[in-house]
Order: structure tokens, then C-alpha cells, then sequence
């Protein structure tokens, strides 16, 4: 590979790095293309992208960009997986492969500049989507709404049932 050629690599790099909001690095040592292509296409369901990439490439690209403290974690055989949308998507995708694969391993990651644990990782992975935390948010919104209208619905029900009853009483009499 010539200069220009490893150029090209560190840019094209260099511009997944910068407009994705998580990184994370892992091992793949051991594992075979199938595999690979299995996490790939799990990553892009999840809005993500995965790269095999050289290790003093990876570190030359990442060097002053969003995810620079991640940049020395890159050693022996080494893959990034990019998100580009939703983190806790991506994150998923990631910890469950690494949970089925024995070979794949989390190294490190980095949200939006800091850096995490794999465990951080798992962690992020279990939080719920953002279309889950959307919907909570509208339900409790809602909730407020309707409970005022059955509040002053139950007041005039109230009112009512005490006006039936006082009709009642005067018939009665």
C-alpha cells in the first residue's frame, strides 16, 4: 500500500469517525469472514458500520477527532463498529454478537468523545430504544391530560347524583 493509497484509508476513516456519535473497538482475532459478514449486517439493520482496520491507520485517523481517547486502545487484530443514528441500536447489536461469539471481544468505545467500558457497553445496550423512550414520554405526557377530564368529569357526576337525589327525596314527598 503506497502513500496515497494509506491517505485515502485515514480520510475515509477520518470521516466515518467524525460523523458517528459511537465507536467501538473490538477484537476479532479467530473469526471467519462469515461471522463477520453476520455482525455487518446485523450493524447496518441497526443504523451502524463495521470496519477491519490497520492499527497505526486507525490510530492516524482517529487522532484529534470526536473519539481521540480511543485512539491508543487499537492493537493486534482490531475492527471498529460506527453509529451513525441511534447508540443504544448499535450497542445492542455489538454486546449480543459478543455474547453468541466466544472469538469476539469489546475492547473500548467511545459516546460522543467519552470514553467507555465494555461493561458500559452492556450497559448502553440495555437501556430501551429511543421509539421505547418516545413512547414512554408521549404515555406520560398523555396521562396528565386524562386525568384532569376524569377529575372534573367525577366533580359533575357528583353534582349530578346529588341533584338526583335531592329530586328523588322531593317526590318521595
Amino acid at each position: 500500500m503506497n502513500r496515497s493509497e494509506k491517505a485515502a484509508v485515514i480520510e475515509a476513516i477520518k470521516a466515518k469517525a467524525s460523523t458517528a456519535s459511537f465507536a467501538v473497538v473490538t477484537d476479532f482475532k479467530g473469526m471467519t469472514v462469515e461471522e463477520l459478514t453476520n455482525l455487518r449486517v446485523n450493524l447496518r439493520q441497526a443504523g451502524g458500520e463495521y470496519l477491519v482496520v490497520k492499527n497505526t491507520l486507525a490510530r492516524i485517523a482517529f487522532t484529534e477527532s470526536t473519539h481521540d481517547v480511543i485512539k491508543d486502545k487499537f492493537h493486534d487484530n482490531c475492527g471498529v463498529a460506527f453509529g451513525f443514528e441511534d447508540p443504544v441500536a448499535v450497542a445492542k447489536a455489538v454486546s449480543d454478537f459478543a455474547k453468541q461469539s466466544k472469538l469476539f471481544k469489546l475492547s473500548c468505545a467511545s459516546l460522543d468523545g467519552k470514553e467507555m467500558t465494555p461493561e458500559q457497553v452492556d450497559a448502553l445496550a440495555k437501556l430501551p430504544s429511543r421509539e421505547q423512550l418516545l413512547a414512554q414520554l408521549l404515555g406520560t405526557m398523555n396521562a396528565v391530560p386524562t386525568q384532569f377530564v376524569s377529575l372534573f368529569a367525577n366533580i359533575q357526576r357528583g353534582l349530578l347524583y346529588a341533584l338526583k337525589a335531592i329530586e328523588e327525596q322531593k317526590k318521595a314527598a
